[in-house]
């Protein structure tokens, strides 16, 4: 599975899960049966951060929640300029002079000549991860998880200086599953 679509479960120092979204907070509710306060973090691989999901009712209100959560269009009912129901909102952005004077120029206006420039940059991109993207979702997820680790700032030193042998001699002593998880987010750092 490629981090760019995985999430990955934990409770305390224990991966529970890993996999697409909604498949990792299906299992997250399965586990917390009835208690829906709990101490298990949900972290996205592609960013490392922690996200926050409200596990109440069902299994079937969690997934509608995560649906709405996680639509690229947002909710139907948004109110403004632009076309909401395709998704489309409007958002100030500012440009130089000569910036609005070429857009002007452009075949289908300046908002179709933006969203042009922004999808061929996103596929220019691709759905690689750079060595900055990389540390940073390393740096978020260690963060919140081994924060209070030994060794912890000592490893992210490493981490930004790119030495892979101090980095794994730092969190040597972290439990297994947390250390494993930040080897595999750091992957590309020390490539």
């Amino acid at each position: 599975m490629n981090a760019l679509n995985s999430y990955t479960a934990f409770e305390e120092n224990k991966l529970l899960f890993r996999g697409l979204l909604d498949e990792v907070v299906l299992k997250v509710k399965r586990k917390m049966g009835k208690n829906e306060n709990t101490a298990i973090l949900v972290f996205s691989d592609s960013t490392g951060k922690s996200m926050d999901f409200n596990f109440q009712g069902s299994e079937k209100d969690v997934l509608r929640r995560l649906e709405i959560f996680t639509s690229e269009e947002g909710p139907s009912e948004a109110i403004g300029p632009g076309r909401p129901k395709l998704g489309v909102v409007s958002r100030e952005i500012s440009l130089l002079p000569r910036h609005w004077e070429w857009l002007a120029t452009q075949t289908g206006g300046a908002s179709a000549t933006l969203r042009k420039l922004v999808e061929e940059a996103r596929k220019k991109e691709g759905s690689t991860l750079s060595v900055k993207q990389a540390q940073e979702r390393t740096y978020k997820f260690m963060s919140i998880v081994a924060g209070d680790f030994k060794a912890y700032e000592e490893a992210l030193r490493a981490l930004y200086k790119k030495d892979e042998k101090k980095f794994l001699s730092q969190i040597e002593e972290w439990p297994r599953d947390v250390r494993s998880h930040t080897i595999e987010l750091a992957k590309l750092v020390f490539e």
